[in-house]
């Protein structure tokens, strides 16, 4: 049985948490989702998600708990949607703490402030997906010589879904959808990762 864990330290938890459960229902699969709060917690997970929010105070509290140590050290994947997305790259626009897992550059609030939120149709590999933009930042750049990053998806010539090995940084927010499709990628990187 994996166990999946769902930083709980700000933003759509509950979301992430309920959409999890769910696609872990529509696997069919043995597997326990878990709020996560602290390193010891996060240790004992397979993979982690880390929801939207204030990516510069996400980044304080797991700096200051020892997540992002726990989670390089044991080589937990992680799936970040918006700030998870700012939290996941080894740069970004703004200085503040990051877990830099990922060889990507992000644009925080690349599609503008929260007044500018939208939503809108664009391909997640190769399939139709309603992508939910709140205050979403984008990935300016990546390391194209690596060959295991893979894009999933841009919008409007911006990258919004990218993956290296079994990280995934999303630019918005499928937990506020009933579209359990990236959930159940994610939660298939985790079972590669296991096996």
């Amino acid at each position: 049985m994996i166990k999946i864990g769902i930083l709980n330290v700000q933003g759509a938890v509950s979301e992430h948490y309920d959409i999890t459960k769910t696609a872990v229902e529509n696997m069919n699969i043995e597997a326990k989702v878990e709020s996560v709060r602290y390193a010891d917690e996060v240790a004992k997970c397979d993979g982690i998600i880390i929801s939207g929010g204030e990516s510069t105070v996400i980044g304080k509290i797991i700096q200051r708990r020892g997540i992002d140590t726990v989670i390089k050290e044991n080589n937990i994947p992680v799936f970040g949607t918006c700030a998870g997305m700012v939290l996941l790259a080894k740069k970004t626009d703004f200085d503040q703490p990051l877990i830099g897992l990922m060889d990507i550059d992000v644009e925080r609030n690349a599609f503008g402030r929260q007044k500018d939120s939208f939503e809108s149709m664009l391909s997640f590999l190769d399939e139709d997906y309603l992508g939910v933009f709140i205050r979403a930042p984008a990935v300016k750049d990546y390391d194209k010589s690596k060959d295991n990053i893979q894009v999933l998806s841009e919008l409007d010539g911006k990258v919004v879904a990218i993956k290296q090995d079994h990280n995934i940084a999303i630019a918005f927010h499928p937990e506020l959808t009933d579209d359990t499709r990236i959930h159940e990628y994610f939660i298939q990187e985790i079972l590669d990762c296991v096996v």
